[in-house]
């Protein structure tokens, strides 16, 4: 039998599949090391190993993983050319295209975001949270009325979708629409239980009326939801000082420097009596009540 095998190639062929079975292990090993690297967050070893493996074979999960790394490294850049290289390597799959958006965003590329979405919409124009991404990339780009037409179809196709509201309240309330920002805060109130963002967008939306004994209560509950919630502090304060409550406003502004004592570099050293008057006043002058 050896003979015949021999004179027929039968031992080259066993040795190819031997070599194929051999790269195939190597694959599996060096992707699922690198995966138990990623969870323990070990994410330089992780990275080598999936692109070693990735020279073995070109995975899509694996480039996925690879892309993870890079992220938790903080190579946006590099993690963006490797979801774009997943969705050539697979059209039509909006997932890995709103992670591509995604990481677009964090790097403050509406452009590229924008044209990311296009594509995903490509492929389906119903897709809500392409939609809602789409309003992300808009609002990036200053285009606030194409950013609230976006949103308004995201909450078409998805009404429960809260971040769609939050997010058409806060740019209705930059843009002035109190009613429109107010219908969207009162569904928020309605449908969630103790959001942080939701309670901060009702205080400023209560300022912005000119309701701020409501606008404190609610920036009381953020606090109360979140103790180191440093907008609540900063906004709440600029309300205080308004007010003449320049004990209070104090009182915040030094929360505010204890969670983040570079939040504003002109005000420096203790509050006392003297002086308190004119370092609040500089401390709240700068800040943008609606923290947009």
């Amino acid at each position: 039998m050896g003979f015949w095998k021999s004179l027929f190639g039968g031992e080259q062929e066993s040795s190819e599949e031997e070599k194929k079975n051999a790269e195939a292990k190597n694959f599996d090993l060096l992707k699922y090391d690198g995966l138990k690297a990623l969870r323990i967050h070990q994410v330089e070893y992780a990275e080598k190993c999936f692109r070693e493996a990735l020279k073995i074979h070109d995975d899509l999960e694996t480039r996925d993983y690879l892309s993870q790394a890079l992220m938790r490294q903080n190579r946006l850049d590099e993690a963006l050319a490797e979801l774009k290289t997943m969705a050539q390597c697979a059209p039509g799959n909006v997932a890995v295209l709103m992670q591509a958006a995604h990481v677009a965003y964090m790097l403050e590329d509406y452009v590229e975001m924008q044209a990311l979405c296009e594509q995903a919409l490509g492929y389906d124009p119903n897709h809500a949270m392409a939609n809602y991404q789409m309003a992300k990339a808009m609002l990036g780009q200053g285009d606030l009325i194409n950013c609230i037409a976006r949103l308004t179809r995201t909450v078409v196709l998805d009404e429960r979708l809260a971040e769609a509201r939050l997010l058409r309240s806060q740019v209705l309330l930059r843009m002035g629409d109190l009613d429109g920002a107010g219908e969207d805060v009162e569904w928020l109130l309605a449908h969630t239980t103790d959001e942080e963002d939701v309670l901060l967008m009702a205080a400023r939306l209560e300022h912005a009326k000119g309701n701020d004994d409501e606008a404190i209560t609610l920036y009381n509950k953020v606090t109360d939801v979140n103790p180191f919630q440093m907008d609540a502090y900063r906004e709440r304060g600029k309300i205080k000082y308004d007010r003449g409550d320049k004990d209070g406003a104090e009182e915040d502004i030094q929360k505010l420097l204890e969670l983040n004592p570079n939040e504003m570099a002109d005000v420096n050293g203790e509050y006392s009596a003297e002086g308190i008057e004119q370092k609040v006043k500089n401390a709240y002058k700068i800040l943008n009540p609606l923290g947009l």
